[in-house]
């Protein structure tokens, strides 16, 4: 069970979802090196729209002939770990945008191992 509540830093990585390190995407390398690193968690959300410095447009619509579309990297974790990942971004991201925030963390469990559905609240009944 991890547990992490108060002040706490997100770390945002925008990068393209062709982006790629050593032909793997880039996205699945910066949630695998933060899960190495023993960061509290990293989501990976894509966008269905958005453009960046390039100030090309890249969309999700049927008409578009864009497939590149935007991709968040999001990590919360106490700053000093967030920090301690920075180099490991410097290294991966060549093209793109890393957003520091602070922020709170209000409740931040893990789940327990045990098989069984969750009930009402949450949590794992027998």
């Amino acid at each position: 069970m991890t547990g992490l509540t108060g002040k706490a830093l997100r770390l945002t990585v925008f990068v393209g979802e062709h982006d790629t390190w050593h032909h793997k995407p880039l996205y699945s390398e910066i949630v695998h090196r933060a899960h190495a690193a023993g960061l509290a968690g990293a989501s990976v959300f894509r966008g269905i729209e958005g453009f960046g410095a390039s100030l090309l447009i890249h969309t999700s619509r049927l008409l578009s002939l864009s497939e590149d579309l935007p991709v968040a990297i999001v990590i919360v974790d106490t700053e000093e770990r967030v920090r301690a990942f920075l180099p490991q971004l410097d290294e991966l991201v060549t093209e793109g945008l890393v957003t520091l925030d602070d922020c709170d963390v209000i409740r931040y469990t893990g789940r327990d191992d045990t098989p069984g559905e969750s009930d009402r609240e949450g949590k794992k009944s027998p």
